[in-house]
């Protein structure tokens, strides 16, 4: 007798769709189809069975230390597992800061710590080189060979350029390792220049904030993005682009062979600058800024067509009152929003059931593609033998209308309250263990475990 089996469902991957029993046991996927039996089974008739969210880009630990005064994120690894359960997500990436001093090893080991103690599904870690002094370059290959198999490198910091050969250099030596390089592509530079501009214009209010971080910042750095990944040979993968014109070039990076892959996050498929006229406009505040109606046109448009690989959050959770702080202007509001417990019911609701984008396209962008990228393919993004369980019974008519004061983010709103949203989990299963149960969480603390990657799968 298996541990789980999950009956009557239709069973959905990146490649098949099938009505097929799923057969469970120590964790893993052991049956597909046949007779079997299990010392739990889950009906899921009339529903679907799909893997698991691959969710890589979240921020569940602070950049900088904590201390008096110091306002941080309000999520951890543990309310940040509990928002991912609630919304279908079973694996997370945790952007992982060096703070002042830190190699690389050492932020990793800060934050393993802190995942191992709170985590309560699968994560992996991405170390982010802000000081590429040669302590942490030395590190790059040996935290290649342990698994960590990503590095994050903001384009925008105040030293990319002028420690640009270094950066490159890590780069080089993580794309020789195996390791996927992850870009915030927004120029610094034109940054800064055009928020000088709007101080001493005096145009200092929450509606100035896409002013301050334009089209043309993130282009330029988009462009340059792509000539490191052509003199490198370097795989990259460009996070949160959010507008039509950086689109377009990935795409023509894309056609000449260039390993460059596309992330956008649900900000711009559902909300545009015409948000920043309300009074409350610095909740929307995001980096790059929510774009035009043609931007967000171009996001669905590169989903349907597969110019962009994946769909993941950001999740960067903040309080209203953090969001809303009046000492904050145009040029440094908060960035970031709350988005793990409705990524995957906002996309099905508004790409599969709109008919914007299939099924299947639906699990290559939430899963699959993601695992492949990131070395977690095939034990994480698909339901096969061998695989994690990772699953989850997701029922296609169920409505609910987004109140983020009472979803499990400690942020205590949602950018979408008030939507009506159609198609969310019954049931998660993490690793074999039923994590969500008829929209009750019974995931403890510190159940989830680190993922030890391979290299990156290029797509």
């Amino acid at each position: 007798m298996l541990n789980l089996v999950i009956r009557g469902g239709t069973v959905v991957t990146a490649g098949s769709l099938g009505m097929t029993d799923v057969g469970v046991q120590d964790g893993k996927v052991v049956q597909l189809g046949g007779s079997m039996t299990g010392r739990r089974e889950l009906d899921a008739r009339d529903q679907y069975v799909l893997p698991g969210g691959v969710d890589i880009h979240t921020h569940l630990t602070s950049p900088v230390d904590p201390g008096p005064g110091v306002e941080l994120w309000v999520d951890d690894f543990y309310s940040g597992s509990l928002a991912a359960i609630a919304g279908g997500v079973t694996t997370i990436g945790n952007m992982t800061f060096q703070r002042d001093g830190e190699t690389l090893r050492q932020s990793l080991a800060r934050d393993l710590q802190a995942a191992q103690r709170d985590a309560a599904i699968d994560y992996i870690l991405h170390p982010v080189l802000s000081d590429p002094a040669p302590a942490s370059l030395a590190q790059i290959p040996e935290l290649a060979a342990e698994g960590h198999t990503s590095l994050k490198i903001f384009l925008v910091e105040d030293n990319f350029d002028s420690l640009v050969d270094e950066y490159l250099e890590a780069i080089q030596l993580a794309a020789r390792h195996g390791m996927l390089t992850l870009l915030h592509c927004e120029d610094g530079a034109l940054i800064r220049c055009v928020c000088r501009e709007l101080l001493q214009m005096g145009r200092t209010a929450a509606r100035h904030f896409p002013a301050s971080r334009p089209i043309f910042a993130e282009v330029a750095a988009t462009e340059r993005a792509i000539a490191i990944s052509r003199a490198l040979d370097a795989p990259i993968y460009i996070v949160h682009l959010s507008s039509a014109r950086a689109l377009d070039s990935c795409r023509r990076a894309r056609a000449d062979g260039l390993p460059v892959y596309v992330e956008t996050r649900p900000l711009y498929l559902y909300l545009t600058s015409e948000r920043f006229a309300e009074s409350d406009a610095a909740k929307y505040a995001g980096a790059p800024p929510l774009r035009e109606p043609e931007d967000l046109r171009a996001m669905w448009n590169g989903l349907h067509a597969g110019d962009i690989q994946c769909v993941c959050t950001d999740h960067a959770p903040w309080t209203l009152r953090q969001k809303l702080d009046p000492a904050r202007d145009a040029t440094n509001l908060r960035q970031g929003v709350a988005d793990l417990e409705t990524m995957m019911p906002m996309l099905f609701s508004e790409g599969v059931r709109t008919g914007r984008i299939s099924l299947s396209r639906f699990i290559e962008l939430t899963c699959t593609n993601t695992a492949k990228l990131f070395g977690l393919y095939p034990q994480k993004g698909t339901i096969a033998v061998g695989s994690d369980a990772d699953l989850v019974v997701w029922n296609p008519e169920a409505w609910r209308v987004v109140d983020g004061a009472s979803m499990q983010s400690r942020a205590g709103y949602s950018v979408y309250d008030g939507r009506e949203v159609v198609g969310w989990p019954r049931f998660v299963v993490s690793r074999g263990d039923v994590v969500l149960d008829e929209g009750s969480i019974t995931a403890p603390r510190g159940r989830g475990r680190w993922i030890r990657r391979g290299p990156t799968q290029r797509l």
